[in-house]
Formats: structure tokens, C-alpha cells, sequence
């Protein structure tokens, strides 16, 4: 399963624990140590907006995009899902905060960014995150292989925690994040 693909199913999700969270839900703590509810969809709003440009090959934006958040996030999700589908989008290289990278890789860490902090946002505001097993197991695959020590600098990605006992990959997946579950 490619990086869009995997996104062609993660961004439907984000946006629709996004649309349910009510304004007196932003100032709630969420799994990532560094953001509030608010936080997390300023976080992923603000990349989104910025990815999305790259992957169509275009320039980033001057300016962050302003209004109401929740409109923004939606938009800004709509849009990165476009770009990861438009042609030559996972062939064209990137610039990314880790440097220049395909696309086909860089869309991966993007749905490892988007499923993490999906489950941060749902599970600080009493929704499901029920990706399937299939996507769960991708995304973990991936981020295995390319989240290297010199990353978890405490900023970019938190160390990685020991699961509980039990724990299902959604979880395992969340623990190497850094995050408790």
C-alpha cells in the first residue's frame, strides 16, 4: 500500500474526528506531551497546508492560512489528499523538514504523522480511531524502518515507551511514537 493510499484512508478519518470536536475540547491534553487538542489541529493544519504544495510541485505558501480552525483543518486535509493523488506526486521530490526525499517515502511519514496524531485527537476527545489491521500494520512497518535514533530528539519524536501487555498494534504503534497509551 503507497504513502497516498494510505492517506486516501487516513485523511477521511482525521477529518471526521476533526469535525467533531467542539471548541471547548481545545484546551484538552492530548497523548503528544508538546500539544493541546487545539495544538495538535494547528499542527497538522499548518502541514498539511505546507506539504501540499510540495507534492503538486508547487511553491509553499507565504503566508499560513487564516480562519477558524476547524475550517482549516478540513480544507487543509481535502487539499493534501488532492495533492497526494496528483499525478507525479509520489515520483517528485520533496522538500521536507528532514530534507529532500521522494514522495513515495515522504506520503509515509506523512500517514504515520496523520494516524499518530489522529489517535491523539480522538482518544483526548472520547472518539474511535479504528484504522484497520492492514493499514496499522503499513504504517508500522514503515516507521520502523525510517524513525532512526537521531530523530527522537524529544522535539521531532519523543523516545519510544513500552507498550502495556496486550497491547494491540494500534497501541504498539502509538508506544513507539513516544506516547503513552
Amino acid at each position: 500500500m503507497e504513502g497516498n493510499e494510505q492517506l486516501a484512508t487516513i485523511i477521511p478519518m482525521l477529518k471526521a474526528v476533526g469535525g467533531a470536536i467542539t471548541p471547548q475540547q481545545y484546551a484538552a491534553p492530548t497523548p503528544c506531551a508538546a500539544f493541546t487538542v487545539l495544538g495538535v489541529l494547528e499542527h497538522m493544519a499548518g502541514l498539511a497546508g505546507g506539504f501540499a504544495p510540495a507534492f503538486r510541485g508547487d511553491p509553499s505558501p507565504t503566508a499560513p492560512a487564516e480562519g477558524a480552525i476547524d475550517v482549516r483543518f478540513q480544507q487543509a486535509m481535502d487539499e493534501l489528499l488532492v495533492a497526494v493523488m496528483t499525478p507525479g506526486a509520489m515520483e517528485r521530490i520533496v522538500e521536507t523538514p528532514f530534507g529532500p526525499m521522494p514522495g513515495a517515502v515522504f506520503s509515509r511519514l506523512v500517514a504515520f504523522d496523520g494516524l499518530v496524531h489522529g489517535w491523539d485527537l480522538a482518544s483526548s476527545t472520547g472518539q474511535s480511531w479504528d484504522p484497520s489491521a492492514a493499514l496499522v500494520a503499513e504504517v508500522d512497518g514503515f516507521a520502523r524502518q525510517a524513525i532512526s535514533p537521531e530523530l527522537r530528539d524529544g522535539d521531532t519524536f519523543a523516545q519510544e515507551i513500552d507498550p502495556p501487555a496486550g497491547a494491540s498494534p494500534l497501541q504498539r504503534l502509538v508506544a513507539f511514537s513516544g506516547r503513552t497509551v
